[in-house]
């Protein structure tokens, strides 16, 4: 885990060296193999130390669920953590249990056998950490029973999920403030990746929270690489970043169903091992394809969003979305699934001028609640696909948050892998003057056919050629005016109105008219540029690291979790292989000096790893 500052005090006084800190310190390193706490863990794990309700936004590999997992050890009593999925459950109870925490879950696969079970292991005291769905958690019995015996915190997993302004609202999570009601005095945690600012009041007002300290850490994830591209060929856009991280994990987002067998076909197709998800999918089915891909029996998920809330799988190389997500703490979210252990991993996302209205037709078909806000998130989302400013600075500054650097060295537009159009002020005005002269009357393709001077019948019979603008940019082609129409909407100079996405002016587009606001303008890279990445984090994370090593270990971790029925990634994630690789330890007191390798761990796969090290290193 990464470090950070080790001064004495936490900026709220907390003495960072007492006997529940040094405990927590010792938890980690014991159970997880880490010596250090990443940032902001420790300030949340001791607001539950000390009982105090609190809302934690950490990034999606942050180590959100530490804050909670460690604090349950040092505490009296027993942690129960609301979540909204079984796999979600299941995978973190896995994991802990590996780790040698006790934790069980509840849900309804369990049987009346096992859940006496579990009842009588939470009274004795043997059970630290229970697991429960918003649904089940609240019903009266398991109030009742929670009343019954010592409850040291309440964690809630996925909390955005209790805001109608978060990306992912579930009604069922409002009834969680029965929890604070029914157990007075007992610390309630709010854990969530995304929520902006507006998300976190709403979070801590629905869930009823006593003065709620609220954490927010850095929305920055330097580690990911951000391109944003227009659909052009989009399976052969998806096939380029599969082949290049050909045998590494990654995930394909889809719109639509459709979209996903398509897709999942054609990959299937060229030879790659992939699987389909989406909720059309029977559920043994789904359940299956989710344990291939963590096993790492296969390689590549194409799926809907119905995939990756349970999923914590932390070797992910790249996440790629076929069509723009409905938001961006949607897309934060989701491409935050790639490289969740620290390690480089690249985000593509592939958008075209059909999503944003193919998403509020799904926003307008669904419920009632939530849509003004789901509207209003959609439209950031569109401007952040047509923007020309450091992705990294976008995802950051719409969380409320400062981004300090110029150049993020890790996405397209500062890795200059795009273009801008010098004379965008004038290609803007341009644009801006025909969608006046066409009366704010027509949408998209139909006004730039008319910039280009095209012959079309429809445009002959308006008279239409007759216009001022009409041909005014013909010497471009019809694909680059339709997409910088696109990027003057995104940015909101323009904007769509009405069952038929006709473009009009806005206020923006008013003052672009009179030359008092210039558009940034993309346009595609004449030639691929060679560039270094000018910061990251991670430059050394294959610093003298034997990689044939690391692939033979890779594939010890996979049979040992295929033998064990558990995901590979909790036998050892990519950072310890990678860190195993590099110091190629031989007895168990230098096994213990790897990141990520904790004591029971030690236990069950020290030797099996240090075997497979001394055949690698015996035969160079």
């Amino acid at each position: 885990m990464a470090a950070d500052d080790e001064s004495m005090t936490a900026e709220d006084g907390t003495d960072l060296q007492s006997p529940d800190q040094e405990s927590l310190r010792a938890a980690l390193k014991k159970y997880w193999g880490y010596d250090q706490f990443r940032p902001l863990q420790r300030e949340a794990m001791q607001f539950a130390l000390e009982h105090r309700d609190s809302v934690v936004v950490l990034p999606t590999g942050g180590g959100k669920s530490l804050c909670y997992q460690a604090p349950a050890l040092v505490l009296e009593g027993l942690t129960v953590v609301v979540s909204p999925l079984i796999s979600l459950m299941k995978d973190q109870v896995d994991s802990l249990t590996d780790c040698g925490v006790p934790a069980a879950c509840v849900h309804s696969m369990v049987g009346p056998d096992e859940k006496r079970q579990i009842a009588e292991d939470i009274r004795s005291g043997k059970l630290k950490l229970l697991y429960c769905s918003p649904e089940r958690v609240v019903q009266q019995r398991t109030v009742e029973f929670l009343k019954s015996v010592q409850v040291s915190q309440v964690a809630v997993d996925e909390a955005h999920c209790i805001s109608s302004w978060g990306h992912d609202f579930r009604p069922e999570y409002r009834q969680l403030r029965l929890l604070k009601d029914a157990l007075p005095g007992v610390g309630m945690h709010a854990y969530t990746a995304t929520a902006t600012e507006q998300v976190c009041r709403d979070v801590a007002e629905q869930l009823g929270l006593e003065d709620a300290q609220m954490l927010v850490g850095s929305f920055d994830r330097p580690n990911l690489i951000y391109r944003v591209k227009r659909k052009h060929q989009a399976l052969e856009q998806v096939r380029a970043v599969v082949e290049k991280h050909a045998g590494s994990a990654g995930i394909v987002y889809c719109i639509s169903r459709k979209e996903v067998e398509r897709t999942a076909a054609a990959l299937a197709g060229w030879g790659c091992r992939v699987r389909a998800y989406h909720a059309g999918l029977d559920a043994e089915i789904r359940r299956q394809h989710q344990e291939e891909f963590a096993s790492e029996a296969v390689d590549i998920i194409v799926a809907t969003v119905a995939f990756g809330m349970g999923i914590d799988k932390s070797n992910v190389r790249y996440v790629v979305h076929l069509g723009m997500p409905k938001s961006l703490e949607q897309y934060q979210q989701e491409s935050g699934r790639a490289g969740r252990d620290g390690l480089e991993a690249e985000c593509l996302l592939i958008h075209s001028g059909g999503d944003a209205p193919l998403w509020r037709r799904i926003i307008a078909d669904g419920e009632a609640n939530g849509q003004e806000g789901a509207l209003t998130a959609l439209a950031s989302m569109s401007a952040f696909c047509q923007s020309a400013i450091c992705r990294h600075r976008a995802i950051v500054e719409h969380f409320g948050q400062q981004f300090d650097r110029e150049n993020c060295g890790a996405c397209d537009v500062c890795l200059a892998e795009v273009d801008l159009v010098e004379d965008a002020t004038i290609i803007g005005q341009k644009i801006a003057s025909c969608v006046i002269r066409l009366e704010q009357r027509y949408g998209a393709d139909y006004t730039a056919k008319v910039l280009v001077g095209s012959n079309e019948q429809r445009i002959l019979e308006r008279g239409h050629e007759t216009l001022s603008t009409y041909g005014l940019m013909e010497e471009h082609p019809l694909r680059a005016v339709r997409d910088w129409t696109e990027q003057l909407v995104g940015q909101g100079f323009l904007e769509k109105t009405g069952e038929y996405n006709t473009l009009s002016l806005t206020e923006r587009g008013e003052r672009l008219l009179r030359g008092e606001l210039q558009p940034l303008l993309l346009k595609p890279a004449k030639s691929k540029r060679s560039v270094v990445r000018t910061t990251s984090e991670n430059a050394d994370d294959w610093e003298d690291v034997d990689r044939d090593l690391f692939a033979e270990l890779r594939n010890l971790r996979r049979d040992l979790a295929q033998q064990r029925s558990v995901p590979a990634y909790i036998v050892f994630g990519d950072r310890t292989l990678r860190d195993m690789a590099r110091r190629k330890p031989h007895t168990e007191d230098s096994l213990r000096e790897v990141v990520g390798v904790g004591e029971k761990k030690l236990a069950e796969y020290g030797e099996a790893f240090l075997e497979r090290i001394r055949q690698a290193t015996l035969a160079e």
